[in-house]
């Protein structure tokens, strides 16, 4: 068995697709050195999967969230250069004071111990995580350490929330005072530097990949150095009607930079609801990527949703692929049953098992 590299986990993302997907597909259908691309990149498996197994990898997403991830993984820096900046960050917090909303928000009270709060409003001003690798690093550690099951690990720095989403803050107020729960005094840098030693245990991938902060629509733009250089795409697009990323992962957002609020429809391509209007948007999105293929490239996309069946999303993405001028032909379709589905972390009546579809095609 391939032991599992570690910063695979350094943060759970909805609609993530395992490692072994991505591997699968880039040992077969492309070989070393070749570029593989992933348009909506997420927690950055694609990209990430792709240069451990010798290839070079390019990625782009919208979602602040999925961008640092994915960038810090694609590009990470020395586990020397990462315990150094949190030194020095843990330095700098002791002259810092708060004077912010947070401090008297009732969920940011009930979420964090005062003293944590400061360390995470700190951090959220200090880290420059669009501009230093470094500090893409730390603040992708914080994402993944900022909410958490905090009753059964130390590792996390709020009151008992999941680890996978942001639930809502009156939701989460209330269920806290229901159940008497207080949050827990967490040294933030402590927690940071043991989470970097941890995932440096496994090696760094021999070569770096490149993310942008982005749309898929854009990507010839934001990868021009890369026309007609890529030999593979793998990615997993937004699913329609499933879930809205912006409003799911609002804590993180908010410690990027973001509202201190959830704002439904915050992100206008996360989630889609009308069928003709998502096929139009993807429609886009390959026309985006379509200058960075190679002649006879291949994409190969996961994808689900409750409301289209197989033959649907056969016909919807053929369609939309080719609604770009090119030629392409479906080359394989295979179906993978969902163990962990995001559907049914919401609701206990959603069903046991759920398909989603995997589908392969290459350019003429």
């Amino acid at each position: 068995m391939i032991e599992r590299h570690r910063f695979h986990s350094i943060c759970p993302y909805f609609a993530m697709f395992p490692e072994a997907f991505v591997r699968r597909n880039v040992l077969a259908w492309s070989k070393r050195d070749d570029i593989v691309l992933d348009p909506f990149s997420g927690r950055g498996t694609t990209v990430f999967e792709s240069l451990i197994n010798g290839r070079k990898a390019i990625g782009c997403d919208t979602n602040p969230v999925a961008a640092c991830l994915s960038m810090a993984k694609a590009d990470p820096p020395a586990l020397k250069a990462v315990l150094a900046r949190i030194g020095e960050l843990r330095k700098e917090s002791a002259r810092f004071s708060t004077r912010s909303a947070e401090v008297t928000d009732e969920f940011f009270t009930a979420c964090f111990h005062q003293e944590t709060l400061r360390q995470v409003l700190f951090l959220r001003k200090r880290l420059k995580w669009r501009e230093s690798r470094v500090d893409c690093f730390i603040a992708a550690l914080v994402l993944g350490c900022l909410h958490g099951e905090s009753h059964r690990t130390e590792a996390c720095f709020s009151n008992r929330m999941p680890r996978t989403i942001s639930t809502k803050p009156a939701y989460s107020v209330r269920w806290w005072k229901k159940n008497g729960c207080l949050p827990p005094k967490r040294e933030a840098f402590s927690i940071l530097a043991t989470a970097a030693d941890y995932r440096y245990q496994s090696p760094l991938p021999p070569i770096r990949g490149r993310v942008m902060e982005g749309d898929a629509r854009k990507a010839s733009s934001l990868f021009r150095a890369y026309k007609e250089k890529v030999k593979l795409v793998i990615t997993s697009p937004p699913y329609l009607d499933i879930t809205d990323y912006h409003e799911d992962q609002w804590l993180r957002l908010w410690f990027l930079g973001g509202p201190m609020k959830p704002i439904s429809g915050q992100g206008k391509d996360d989630r889609h609801r009308i069928v003709e209007c998502y096929w139009q948007f993807l429609s886009e999105a390959w026309a985006g990527i379509l200058p960075l293929l190679q002649d006879s490239a291949q994409v190969v996309v996961r994808i689900g949703g409750t409301r289209l069946g197989p033959d649907e999303l056969k016909h919807g993405l053929l369609a939309s692929l080719n609604s770009t001028g090119r030629k392409f032909w479906l080359r394989e379709y295979r179906q993978s049953d969902i163990k962990n589905g995001q559907k049914r972390t919401f609701s206990a009546r959603s069903p046991k098992a759920g398909i989603e579809h995997d589908f392969r095609f290459q350019m003429a």
